[in-house]
């Protein structure tokens, strides 16, 4: 009778060990399955996103070549006036004459950096714009650099008739008495000058004070951020930085105050003025306008609606494109998109 309830038991024991084994196997099969699914759809995923990008850099690619067969002439023409600029600020170096520093306002205020702290102002000198292929860009790369050099030239003209009118000593410690750079020696041949002694002699120039070259580059750039940027939070760091950057270069005594005072509001007049002769700047999220990879004809209309798709990173049909506000092509904030939305659509 013992062995008898032995060998159930043996038997209830062993059925139960078999059926929790095939549960295991089953539940890591099932696990195994699900794994592999996941694996095979995170690879199409990223197949999928890896050809959306590369389409898109194509897109962005095309779009940007053919903007600059357009406008090559601008840019060369901005290009050029960068050296004519550099030339002029050489040859002033030519007429300077060493003195003692003016009385300044902002040296007495300002602590002196010193020599060897001198590049402080310099660290704040970079500024980027948006992303070239990422989604997040409103404005055409071509096209932004055509303005910020319209900026750049109508400015630097106003700088070098300024700094030619009347030549001051040079604060900075190269341009003082006792300095072997101070003055240069008249020059020996023709491109002598036509060279500027590049880098040496634009880093260690004299004479070319009113207004500030650096201040010119800051506040262009930043308005133009300012205007076509999308990220507030950029705006208002921009900002700050040209604040400091103005202090940083009276500081090191690169400038005197009057310098970075004249080209806080000239910069800014000019650029608004300036604004206002360009044409505006075309909005890429609007739904009315496609890109303009040529302004002379309309032949290639199918091509740039394809392109428009893959640069706004969508594929449905231009008709369901909803339009962004733009005020005077000024490209609106993040923070304000949906809110220009709504108030298109009446809500």
């Amino acid at each position: 009778m013992e062995g008898g309830r032995y060998s159930v038991t043996t038997s209830s024991t062993t059925s139960s060990i078999t059926a929790t084994t095939s549960s295991s196997s089953s539940s890591s099969s099932s696990s195994s399955t699900i794994f592999n699914n996941n694996k095979k759809n995170m690879s199409l995923y990223i197949g999928r996103e890896a050809s959306k990008l590369w389409k898109r850099v194509c897109a962005e690619t095309t779009t940007e070549i053919n903007l600059l067969v357009e406008n090559w002439k601008y840019l060369l023409a901005g290009l050029v006036f960068q050296y004519i600029h550099g030339l002029a600020a050489r040859g002033v170096h030519y007429l300077h004459r060493p003195g003692p520093t003016l009385q300044d306002l902002g040296f007495f205020l300002l602590p002196e950096l010193g020599q060897e702290r001198a590049y402080i102002s310099e660290s704040l000198f970079t500024w980027t714009f948006h992303p070239f292929i990422f989604k997040t860009k409103k404005i055409y790369t071509v096209l932004i650099w055509c303005r910020v050099l319209s900026f750049l030239v109508a400015s630097q003209a106003l700088r070098i008739a300024t700094f030619y009118s009347t030549q001051l000593p040079g604060p900075n410690y190269h341009c003082r008495e006792g300095s072997p750079l101070a003055t240069l020696p008249r020059p020996k041949s023709v491109s002598e000058v036509l060279l500027i002694n590049f880098p040496h002699g634009v880093i260690y120039g004299c004479g070319d004070l009113i207004f500030s070259s650096h201040m010119i580059f800051t506040l262009v750039f930043v308005n133009t951020y300012q205007r076509y940027g999308t990220r507030r939070c950029i705006k208002q760091l921009g900002w700050a930085l040209t604040v400091i950057q103005s202090f940083l270069i009276v500081a090191s005594r690169k400038h005197y105050t009057v310098d970075v005072v004249v080209a806080w509001y000239t910069v800014n007049l000019v650029v608004f003025f300036v604004e206002k002769k360009l044409p505006e700047m075309p909005d890429r999220t609007a739904a009315t306008l496609l890109l303009p990879l040529s302004t002379k004809d309309n032949k290639d209309g199918r091509n740039k609606e394809e392109n428009h798709k893959l640069l706004n990173g969508n594929s449905v049909d231009p008709s369901d494109w909803r339009q962004r506000t733009q005020a005077n092509g000024k490209i609106l904030e993040d923070g304000h998109a949906h809110h220009a939305d709504s108030t298109k659509n009446g809500a």
